[in-house]
């Protein structure tokens, strides 16, 4: 009986010891270490000095708040609201998010929605002749009524494809309403 006992408190004792020893996962330096960049000059040619000044950002936050928006089918294009400029360049995708308040009693529960067309000057023709609209993004919120005041869209990820996008709105309810776009540019 003491021979197992003795056994189990050294089974013990090796499991504590290997817990003990076991890495936790945390950074034990901070200090700034020395890079070499090797030039492969077959593959990939690197000429002069290579450095990097500040964060890399990997994301970018930009809003486009308090918009009006009076009650805008989707399909008349000449009459869709500009809500700005979004610039991607440098981001390969981005999360749109539409936020929004109803003004007012709607009588016809519609949709709100923002549209995003590449500024690229075909693009843009396209659209603006016969409201063609290729290569677009949309984030759209359904069922906009007066049973809550506030409505907000689903939260699509898309990859981008252009360094600029304009933001087009629409509104298919009877009443004006407030719009605010987000857009989440990621890495």
């Amino acid at each position: 009986m003491v021979r197992r006992s003795a056994l189990v408190v050294l089974g013990l004792v090796a499991i504590a010891v290997v817990f003990l020893f076991t890495p936790t996962g945390q950074v034990v330096s901070q200090r700034i270490s020395e890079v070499f960049v090797t030039n492969f000059p077959h593959v990939q040619r690197i000429d002069g000095q290579v450095s990097v000044r500040g964060p890399v950002k990997q994301s970018r936050f930009e809003s486009f708040r308090n918009i009006t928006l009076p009650p805008v089918p989707r399909e008349d294009t000449t009459r869709l609201v500009d809500g700005g400029r979004l610039v991607t360049d440098g981001f390969p995708s981005v999360v749109l998010s539409l936020h929004g308040l109803v003004k007012g009693h709607v009588a016809k529960v519609g949709e709100v929605g923002a549209i995003l067309i590449p500024e690229e000057e075909t693009i843009q023709e396209a659209f603006e002749e016969l409201g063609i609209m290729h290569f677009y993004l949309e984030t759209v919120a359904t069922g906009v009524s007066s049973r809550t005041p506030y409505f907000a869209s689903n939260q699509p990820r898309f990859t981008v494809a252009f360094p600029a996008y304009r933001i087009l709105l629409y509104n298919t309810t009877d009443k004006t309403v407030t719009v605010n776009v987000f857009a989440y540019l990621t890495n």
